[in-house]
């Protein structure tokens, strides 16, 4: 089987394979990694009766001292600004049934997953937008990027309280999106460097 480049292609075959409980191969999570500086990566779990796979695209630290903070600081991703939550493409979700994300109900399907980090609060969109090369759409023809107004797509907002990864444990060089179980379900968890964001995943009722 032929693997594109695009994060939807490998979602679609995601949302294939649900139906029928299977799972990406391991080539679908690292594809090309000698042209992908920030490779592939992907986590899936079930939610009650719902399978849930999401695919992003993992970003070192190398030598950037600033991940998250504010503009004026120069932080990689600004606080108050829309990030595509990983590198390259943005991420994107799969969920074969209805689940309920930080207590609202979000139908099945696929969508992209974008963030708006905050010092206090971060901001996470479930998106019907697919296949964006970061926030917008990039024609490799004529190389031009247009950006998309991703406000009039969004399906669901919820916000979640970031927190610190203790001093006493690892930052975390290349981010990580995983679950974890939790007693409601699971939680699907965002790491990079000291930071670490929540977001409760439920059985829809």
């Amino acid at each position: 089987m032929k693997f594109t480049h695009s994060t939807q292609s490998v979602l679609a075959l995601a949302a294939a394979l649900v139906a029928f409980g299977g799972a990406l191969p391991l080539a679908a999570q690292d594809l090309h990694p000698s042209r992908r500086p920030s490779p592939l990566g992907s986590s899936s779990t079930t939610v009650g009766e719902a399978y849930v796979r999401i695919v992003y695209s993992q970003p070192y630290k190398r030598d950037r001292e600033n991940i998250f903070g504010t503009k004026e600081s120069g932080a990689l991703v600004p606080f108050g600004e829309r990030w595509r939550t990983g590198a390259n493409e943005a991420t994107e979700i799969a969920f074969n049934k209805a689940v309920m994300i930080g207590g609202k109900k979000l139908p099945s399907g696929i969508y992209s997953v974008t963030t708006t980090p905050g010092a206090d609060k971060w901001t996470v969109h479930f998106n019907t937008q697919l296949g964006l090369d970061g926030l917008g759409h990039f024609d490799r023809e004529k190389q031009e990027f247009t950006p998309v107004d991703l406000t009039k797509s969004d399906v669901l907002v919820v916000e979640s309280k970031p927190t610190a990864i203790p001093a006493d444990k690892e930052e975390v060089d290349q981010f990580k999106i995983s679950f974890e179980k939790s007693a409601a379900g699971q939680e699907m968890v965002l790491r990079w460097i000291r930071t670490e964001v929540r977001i409760a995943i439920a059985p829809a009722m």
